[in-house]
């Protein structure tokens, strides 16, 4: 399967920035590259990024999705919206949502499905932190988390997992690719396990301070799809560099 490459932006951009970000990205984008690209703005940024992007390749996803279609919860955004405002991506159960906002498994989950409902393709989150991984613990918390965190995988191609390292999410550190290769093998026998076939075409992602520097060595490790970037993608120099690299593997 083609590399897929999103970016988010977390809390990051302005109506100006924002422009400029898209526009050096798109002016960038390596020529005839079969790369799917993802950028994922804050929800205030969702309809103008989408109406930037619309002529190009490139695709807009959210960072975060309700799992209700609609009600009185304040603050929210529910998948419909985010679908009406031109994405058809949204990341669900980021270790910072997870953090943030106590996010467990069992609510990921009903994200993932509100996502696949509105006909967006949610990108489920997992992965341990430091303490877990010191532990010796990594594996069984990624098994426990993919049991929780996915939605019914009769809809695997509407699926993509993404398996950031707590540890490594803005600290500089990232995973080995021996590290990155386990887990993702991991994440590839469950997905054959509850998918069969299908679940070889589920595009499974690595992010965890991944930068142009090190994007060709990691998208290069067995079974890693594509990347979830968040810091780099904030300067489109960084972020095409990283598309680049996808690029030259395919």
């Amino acid at each position: 399967m083609r590399k897929l490459i999103v970016g988010n932006w977390k809390m990051n951009g302005l109506r100006q920035s924002s422009e400029d970000l898209v526009g050096g990205i798109l002016a960038g984008l390596p020529a005839g590259a079969d790369v799917g690209v993802v950028l994922c703005p804050p929800a205030t940024l969702l309809a103008q990024v989408a109406e930037i992007v619309k002529e190009s390749p490139v695709e807009v996803g959210a960072q975060d999705c309700h799992p209700d279609a609609s009600g009185a919860h304040t603050g929210d955004i529910a998948a419909p919206m985010i679908a009406d405002a031109g994405a058809r991506y949204v990341i669900v159960g980021h270790s910072e949502r997870r953090s943030d906002h106590g996010e467990g498994d069992a609510l990921v989950r009903a994200k993932a499905e509100a996502a696949m409902a509105s006909g967006l393709r949610p990108i489920v989150c997992i992965g341990e932190t430091a303490e877990q991984r010191r532990a010796g613990e990594a594996l069984s918390v990624i098994k426990h988390q993919l049991a929780g965190s996915l939605p019914a995988l009769s809809q695997a191609d509407s699926l993509v997992v993404a398996y950031e390292p707590v540890w490594a999410i803005g600290t500089g550190d990232t995973a080995t690719p021996a590290d990155v290769e386990e887990v993702h093998a991991l994440i590839r026998t469950a997905l054959r396990s509850g998918a069969g076939e299908a679940g070889n075409q589920v595009p499974i992602l690595y992010g965890g301070s991944v930068k142009s520097s090190n994007a060709s060595e990691l998208l290069a490790t067995a079974d890693v799809d594509g990347a979830l970037v968040g810091g780099a993608s904030l300067k489109a120099e960084d972020f095409l560099g990283i598309i680049t690299a996808a690029a030259a593997l395919a």
